[in-house]
C-alpha cells in the first residue's frame, strides 16, 4: 500500500513510533496514536496536527485486549484503516542478575500480547474491504537468544515468526504484513544501554527506512545492513560456537 490515508500506530509517544507519526503527518491524512505517557503522546499529536493531519490520541496500554479491542473498532468505524503498526513494545535486561518472573511475564505480555491486541481488532474489517497493511515491529534480537536479555529476545522472535507466518495467510486477501527488525536506534529503550552499540541508528532515519519497507511490501524490513549479517550470521552458527562469548557480553540493566 504506497498511499495509505488512515494509519494506526501504537507506542506512538516516543521512539520510532513518534518518528513514524512526524514522517506520516500530512493534510489529509488520519493518524490514530496510543502511548502510556500523555505528555509524550500529546506532544506528538500536536506535532503531526501542525503538520496538517487529522490525529486521534488514546492513552491506551497495548497488553490490555479488551481497550485496545474498544478503541481500535472506534477508530476504524470513523476512518477505515489502512496501515496499522504494532509498534508499542518494552525492553530490560538481565544486567541485575537473574531475570525475575514478573520482568519476564511483563515483556512477553507487552511485546506479544500486545502486537495481537493491536492487529486482530482491525482483522475482520480489513478482511472484509480486501485491503490494508499490518506491520509488526520486532528486533535484530529477535533471531538469537541473548543471555542478556531472554524474555525481550523471545518476545521479538516469536513476533517475526508470527508476522512471516501471517504475510503467507492474509495475501490472498488483499492484505500486506511485513515485519520491521531494527538494531540498535535512538531512543528512550536504549538511552538506559551502558554498553556499546554498534551501528546505531538516528530515529528519523530509522522512521524512513521503515516506511520505505512499507512502501514496497517488503517482508522483512531489516537494518541496518552490518547488523543484519552479523546477526544473520550468529544464528546460523551451532549455539556451541557462540554461547561463551555471548555470556561475557554487557547485559541490559
Amino acid at each position: 500500500m504506497r498511499d495509505p490515508r488512515s494509519i494506526v500506530i501504537t507506542g506512538a509517544s516516543s521512539g520510532i513510533g513518534a518518528a513514524l507519526a512526524d514522517l506520516y503527518a500530512a493534510p489529509g491524512m488520519a493518524l490514530a496514536l496510543t502511548g502510556r505517557d500523555p505528555a509524550r503522546l500529546e506532544e506528538v499529536a500536536e506535532r503531526c496536527r501542525r503538520a496538517g493531519a487529522s490525529v486521534t490520541a488514546g492513552l491506551v496500554d497495548a497488553a490490555d485486549r479488551e481497550a485496545m479491542a474498544s478503541w481500535l473498532t472506534a477508530v476504524d468505524a470513523a476512518t477505515p484503516v489502512d496501515l496499522v503498526i504494532a509498534n508499542a513494545g518494552i525492553s530490560a535486561g538481565t544486567g541485575g542478575g537473574v531475570e525475575s518472573e514478573a520482568q519476564a511475564r511483563r515483556i512477553l505480555s507487552v511485546n506479544i500480547d500486545g502486537v495481537l491486541n493491536s492487529i486482530h481488532p482491525l482483522l475482520p474489517a480489513m478482511r472484509a474491504r480486501r485491503r490494508g497493511q499490518i506491520a509488526l515491529m520486532a528486533s535484530q534480537a529477535g533471531f538469537r537468544g541473548l543471555p542478556g536479555a531472554p524474555a525481550y529476545c523471545a518476545s521479538k522472535a516469536a513476533v517475526r515468526v508470527y508476522g512471516e507466518a501471517l504475510r503467507g495467510d492474509l495475501a490472498a486477501e488483499g492484505i500486506g504484513v511485513s515485519v520491521i527488525c531494527p538494531g540498535f536506534v535512538k531512543s528512550r529503550m536504549t538511552a538506559v544501554n551502558r554498553f556499546p552499540m554498534p551501528f546505531l541508528v538516528e530515529t528519523d532515519a530509522a522512521a524512513r527506512t521503515i516506511k520505505r519497507g512499507l512502501e514496497r511490501n517488503a517482508a522483512r524490513i531489516g537494518f541496518p545492513w552490518p547488523m543484519a549479517a552479523a546477526v544473520w550470521l550468529l544464528a546460523l552458527l551451532p549455539p556451541g560456537w557462540t554461547d561463551a562469548a555471548l555470556t561475557r557480553a554487557p547485559k541490559k540493566g
